[in-house]
């Protein structure tokens, strides 16, 4: 069982600040291999459960990441140093094997077959005193930048899509479902974000504009409820 601190602590591990550029994602790579950098596997400190694994495949002719959790916890991470008023993410991802038990209103089973994250360099002054202790900390604990807030979008069996809901950890992180159910399983199915808008319902009373943007991650994690998920995405864009 993870602690709110960890889950922290991996939400950017290994996004560091990007030298000034676009904010352009870079591809994953080539298939039949690990994704290359600036995307970087990244998991909980000291991490001794098997890591998620990331690969790039050819997948009904599309280049895509493979996403495969096993027992297991990782995100690939691609940093970023984005200041923008207006943010919209894009991709396009497809289940093939769905995490059956997840229940995301719980710590037990608090696992995603597929997420898709955005981290903002929320300023640590607007969080509320006792969280903020939590975030002090778990900085303490990483090397790496931890964002003082994440949106994820999952695909999720049972909340209908629209559910915003805080992760069962900690509150740094707060979940859109995107898709529900499972009638689409083994279908691309492609999504458009507005990350700004997203991000103001989600944050309400912590931030009235948008924080820099520090990074984005595809994860996927199956710890928790012991089971065995593959999703695959594609396409992913992060545009004004």
């Amino acid at each position: 069982m993870r602690s709110g601190f960890l889950v922290l602590a991996l939400l950017l591990g290994a996004c560091r600040p990007a030298l000034a550029a676009p904010p352009t994602l870079q591809p994953f790579g080539a298939p039949g291999a690990a994704p290359v950098a600036p995307w970087k596997v990244s998991g909980l400190p000291q991490q001794t459960k098997p890591f998620t694994q990331f690969s790039v495949v050819e997948v009904d002719g599309r280049r895509a990441l493979k996403v495969t959790a096993d027992e297991s916890y990782g995100n690939l991470v691609h940093p970023l140093d984005y200041s923008t008023d207006s943010a919209h993410l894009s991709w396009q991802w497809r289940i093939e094997k769905p995490i059956e038990a997840a229940n995301l209103r719980d710590k037990s089973g608090d696992d995603t077959t597929l997420k898709v994250c955005v981290f903002f360099d929320l300023p640590i002054e607007r969080i509320s005193f006792g969280e903020r202790q939590l975030l002090r900390f778990a900085r303490s604990q990483s090397t790496d930048p931890v964002p003082g807030a994440t949106v994820c979008y999952v695909w999720d069996l049972q909340l209908p899509a629209g559910t915003d809901l805080d992760n069962a950890f900690t509150r740094r992180m707060r979940y859109v479902v995107v898709r529900s159910g499972s009638d689409k399983l083994n279908q691309w199915v492609s999504e458009r974000r507005d990350v700004t808008a997203d991000f103001l319902r989600l944050f309400k009373g912590e931030a009235e504009t948008v924080p820099k943007i520090i990074g984005v991650a595809i994860g996927a994690d199956s710890d928790n409820t012991k089971s065995h998920s593959v999703g695959y995405v594609s396409g992913i864009k992060l545009e004004d």
